[in-house]
C-alpha cells in the first residue's frame, strides 16, 4: 500500500483546505508512491522519534505538529528541525503531519477527544467557521438519481452531521417553446469542495454542458470550526472539576484564575493555543475555558466572567497520538501502526 493512499483517507477526514493559513500540514519529507513498511504516530516528529521508526521499521511518521512550519534556507544539523529532516531523508523516511485540519474538524477531532476524556456531552464546535454552498442543478426524470448518488459520493449532503441531505423539485423547463419534464436538484457542500463538486457534476450528468448554480449560504458548518463546548452530566464544584480535569487529562499542574463561587456546568475548551477563543466562551456563558499557553497578563482576561484553565500544549493534545492510531487501525490492517514512546514534551515539571 502507497504512502498517498493513507494520505487521501486522512484527508477526508480532516481535509488540508481547513488548516490554518500559517500552518504547513501535509506530506512534509519524502515521496507519496513509497510502499508503507509501518506507521509511527506522534506528536512531534524529532530525531529521536525518526530514531524510533528506524528501529520499528516504520517508514512513515504521522505527526500531529508539522516539523517545517517555514522555509529552511541550510541543512547543517545546527538545531532540532534540520537534524530531524536530515534523519529522515537520509533513512527514506517520510514525514506527514496533520495539524489545524484535524484540530478544526468535529468528527474524529482533537477537542472532540479532549471532550470526551473530560465526559462532557451535548458537545458542538465553539467558532463555526466554514461557510458552506448549495450547488442547484437540473436533470430529467430518469439520471436525477445517479446524479444526486454522484454529489453525495463526492462529498455533498452533510448538515449538522446528518448524511446525504438534498432537496427535489419536479417542475417543467421550457425550451425553444416547447416544455418537458425536468427535476431541480438541491445539495449543500463545504466551499473546498467547490472544484470538486463542480467536476463531479460534469463527470456524472449526461449533458455536455449541465445548467447550475452554487450560491454562498450565511449559515455556517457546525461540523467544522475552532474549539468546543459543551455540559458535564452534572454540576461540580470548581475545585472539584480541576482535580477531575487533572487526573482525566492526566497532566502534572493546572495554571488557573480564581474559582468564581459556583459550580462548573457548561465547559469551553481547546486543544493547544486557544487563547484567542476566550470571549467566546465567555459569549457563549462557559463557567470554564481549558486550553494551553497563556501569558502571565493574559490570565487577567477573565475578569471574573469565566475560569481560565491552562493544563500546557503536550498535556492537552497528548491523546491525539491515540486518536491518530485508531482512526489508522480501523481502515488498514496491512502494516503495522505504533503510538510513539518518546515523550517530546519539552517542558518539565518538578
Amino acid at each position: 500500500m502507497k504512502i498517498s493512499e493513507l494520505i487521501n483517507y486522512l484527508e477526508l477526514i480532516a481535509p488540508p483546505a481547513l488548516q490554518e493559513s500559517y500552518d504547513n500540514a501535509g506530506l512534509i519529507v519524502g515521496k507519496p508512491d513509497r510502499k508503507i513498511t509501518g506507521v509511527l504516530v506522534c506528536l512531534d516528529s524529532t530525531e529521536e522519534v525518526i530514531q524510533e521508526a528506524m528501529q520499528l521499521g516504520c517508514n512513515l511518521v504521522v505527526a500531529h505538529h508539522p516539523i517545517v512550519f517555514r522555509g529552511l534556507k541550510r541543512f547543517n544539523g545546527k538545531n532540532y528541525i534540520e537534524r530531524a529532516v536530515m534523519k529522515a531523508i537520509k533513512h527514506k523516511i517520510s514525514i506527514y503531519a496533520i495539524h489545524t485540519n484535524l484540530d478544526n474538524v468535529y468528527h474524529y477531532g482533537v477537542n472532540s477527544m479532549i471532550a470526551e476524556k473530560i465526559g462532557l456531552s451535548n458537545t458542538q464546535v465553539l467558532v463555526p467557521k466554514q461557510t458552506n454552498k448549495k450547488l442547484i442543478t437540473f436533470a430529467d426524470m430518469d439520471n436525477s438519481d445517479a446524479i444526486r448518488a454522484a454529489l453525495f459520493e463526492a462529498g455533498a449532503g452533510e448538515i449538522n452531521g446528518s448524511q446525504q441531505l438534498s432537496y427535489s423539485t419536479v417542475g417543467a423547463s421550457t425550451q425553444d417553446g416547447k416544455g418537458f419534464g425536468q427535476v431541480k436538484l438541491e445539495v449543500t457542500f463545504p466551499s473546498y469542495l467547490e472544484r470538486k463538486m463542480i467536476a463531479t457534476l460534469h463527470h456524472v450528468h449526461p449533458s455536455n454542458q449541465p445548467v447550475y448554480d452554487i450560491i454562498t449560504l450565511d449559515n455556517k458548518n457546525t461540523m467544522v470550526g475552532s474549539g468546543m463546548i459543551g455540559t458535564l452530566k452534572k454540576p461540580m464544584a470548581a475545585l472539584d472539576f480541576l482535580k477531575h480535569l487533572k487526573q482525566s487529562m492526566q497532566v502534572n499542574c493546572i495554571k488557573y484564575t480564581k474559582t468564581l463561587g459556583k459550580k462548573i456546568s457548561k465547559v469551553a475548551l481547546c486543544g493547544g493555543s486557544g487563547g484567542f477563543l476566550l470571549k467566546d466562551a465567555i459569549a457563549q456563558k462557559a463557567d470554564i475555558f481549558i486550553t494551553a499557553d497563556y501569558k502571565y497578563h493574559e490570565f487577567f482576561d477573565a475578569n471574573d466572567q469565566i475560569i481560565i484553565a491552562d493544563i500546557g500544549h503536550y498535556e492537552s493534545e497528548q491523546f491525539t497520538i491515540q486518536l491518530l492510531d485508531e482512526i489508522i487501525k480501523k481502515k488498514f490492517r496491512n502494516f503495522a501502526t505504533h503510538c510513539t514512546k518518546v515523550n517530546t514534551n519539552p517542558v518539565n515539571y518538578l
